[in-house]
């Protein structure tokens, strides 16, 4: 049995030679555009995130965090993955529904495109949107 050919290894799957890293960036941002398209999610990140990021956004060169993964963290090992998300919900919505919507589209988006396990989805509610309320977006200081 001790033949010369080619080892099973390496005349196995040509897909499984090498190694993948997926950046926290990726993972943070399939998640923030899938708890997005939760209905009753109004926003990501808490009050004083956004208005910071808002103001980053319009200064050029200021980094930072982009808008889309504002308000979500991931932290990214070889086959699993965590996340932590603030959202802002709208009035009138079941907390309880939406934070176990957001938490399944999370996981089903970000396993599905990653791989990835996803072991868990910590999701803190940080703000309820009231239907008269104006949206927090700081008049730009810098012209």
């Amino acid at each position: 049995m001790g033949g010369t050919g080619p080892s099973r290894r390496a005349a196995g799957d040509p897909g499984a030679r090498g190694r993948t890293t997926i950046a926290d960036g990726v993972v943070e941002k399939i998640a923030a555009l899938a708890a997005r398209d939760v209905i009753g999610v109004h926003a990501l990140g808490g009050g004083v995130s956004r208005a910071l990021g808002a103001v980053r956004d319009r200064v050029p060169g200021a980094g930072g965090r982009s808008g889309v993964t504002r308000g979500v963290k991931a932290e990214v090992g070889e086959v699993q993955t965590a996340l932590d998300l603030e959202i802002v919900v709208d009035y009138g919505v079941s907390i309880a529904d939406v934070a176990r919507a957001v938490r399944g589209n999370v996981v089903s988006s970000v396993e599905r495109m990653t791989g990835l396990e996803v072991v868990e989805v910590n999701i803190a509610v940080t703000d309820v949107k009231l239907p008269d309320e104006e949206d927090e977006e700081p008049e730009p200081r810098i012209q």
